[in-house]
């Protein structure tokens, strides 16, 4: 395989980043480019950051899905410290077995002062050093051996769209939006970075968050059992009514309802992994059935792979299976739904209750109505119920009497 390699601080990764990337693919007529996102730059040292390390990746993966093409290698990032480009191109050269010598892209910026990099005449010796169009709008000659990468330059740089994101925060309109990729657009916009608030593009946010919400709905729809699909969407739908009427974002309920069970056909084996990295206490219950851990699974997988912060709706999609004993009102709300969504078989008088719901009371009366439901079946089962349960139970008789 023909390898390319571009390194960056990524902060935050924009088009000018993957158009040089794509140029690289076609002029040099390589297999693959692999991003290397720096820990810390030996030219950079004094810089700081509002982003971490993992923002910058996400920005770059959320950049690149499906996309056989590119690959992102977090070395550096692991390794910490300042890096030098001898030591990162001698570990990827070992492990990735490139084709021949693999090109080193660099832009015309820092190839000025390429013979002054550490061990220069090493790079020189384990890599085509590519020198890509930054700042010339034509090619110039370097005192090292080098290929020319013919591109257009694109005048946009990551501390142009920090500033621009800064501008819009005290008021000034800006376009930023357009100035970095889709996937890095809505981390920054989900994880507020680079002092985004998000009060400034209420459309933008909507559009950022109907996005997010039919990712997870396309893999609910290909990872789940059709009838367990159904079941998620209809409890999304739910939620999503019930929401307007208790005067919650309609959308974060039908978020949390269609992601609730992303996890239920997950190996139990994957199940109490997933929780136990992520820190999480295990019950013995949980042990002995791990299948109700698929929630608090579920939760994991919005925050890591959809990068989906919103605290409401990550617990309410943790908390769904067993209840918890001081749930929010949206998870109260995802507990309910998922019991009670049109295909399941409920009693007439319990469904009409949550047809008629409008306050909080109501809303208790009903999760109490469903717990006690959810407690029968349990026990005609000749199983154990959850302290969870049991806890959540008795608060919302105390609230109710």
């Amino acid at each position: 395989m023909k390898l390319g390699i571009l390194g960056g601080s990524f902060n935050p990764f924009h088009p000018g980043h993957l158009y040089l990337a794509e140029k690289a693919l076609s002029s040099l007529k390589l297999d693959r480019v692999v991003f290397v996102p720096a820990y810390c730059s030996p030219f950079k040292q004094d810089a700081k950051t509002e982003t971490t390390a993992k923002d910058r990746i996400d920005m770059l993966a959320s950049s690149i899905l499906g996309d056989p093409r590119f690959a992102i290698d977090a070395c550096e990032i692991r390794r910490e410290g300042v890096s030098y480009t001898i030591n990162t191109l001698e570990d990827i050269i070992a492990r990735y077995l490139p084709e021949g010598k693999p090109a080193l892209i660099i832009g015309d910026d820092c190839a000025n002062d390429f013979l002054k990099w550490r061990e220069s005449d090493k790079i020189l010796q384990l890599a085509d050093v590519a020198v890509a169009c930054r700042m010339n709008a034509k090619a110039v000659k370097y005192p090292f051996k080098h290929i020319v990468i013919q591109n257009e330059v694109m005048v946009l740089s990551s501390n142009e769209i920090r500033s621009k994101i800064a501008a819009g925060v005290q008021g000034e309109k800006t376009d930023w939006q357009e100035l970095v990729t889709c996937g890095a657009r809505a981390v920054i916009e989900d994880r507020g970075l680079y002092g985004y608030s998000g009060k400034a593009d209420k459309k933008s946010d909507e559009s950022k968050t109907q996005n997010i919400i039919q990712q997870i709905e396309e893999t609910a729809l290909v990872t789940l059992s059709t009838e367990r699909f159904l079941h998620s969407r209809h409890t999304a739908l739910m939620a999503h009514d019930l929401c307007r009427r208790y005067n919650l974002n309609p959308m974060d309920g039908y978020l949390a309802g269609i992601a609730h069970d992303l996890a239920k056909q997950t190996d139990n084996k994957l199940l109490l992994k997933m929780v136990k990295d992520d820190g999480q206490k295990i019950s013995d219950l949980e042990k002995e059935r791990p299948n109700l851990l698929h929630g608090m699974a579920a939760a994991v997988l919005l925050r890591e792979r959809f990068n989906i912060n919103n605290k409401e709706v990550i617990e309410a999609v943790a908390v769904h299976t067993s209840g918890c004993e001081d749930m929010g009102t949206l998870a109260k709300i995802i507990y309910i739904a998922d019991k009670t969504e049109v295909t399941r078989n409920i009693e007439p008088m319990l469904r009409n209750m949550c047809a008629s719901a409008s306050d909080e009371k109501d809303l208790d009366r009903i999760l109490l109505a469903v717990i006690e439901k959810t407690m029968l079946k349990i026990k005609s089962k000749e199983q154990a119920v959850s302290k969870d349960t049991l806890k959540l139970l008795k608060k919302v008789k105390e609230k109710l009497n």
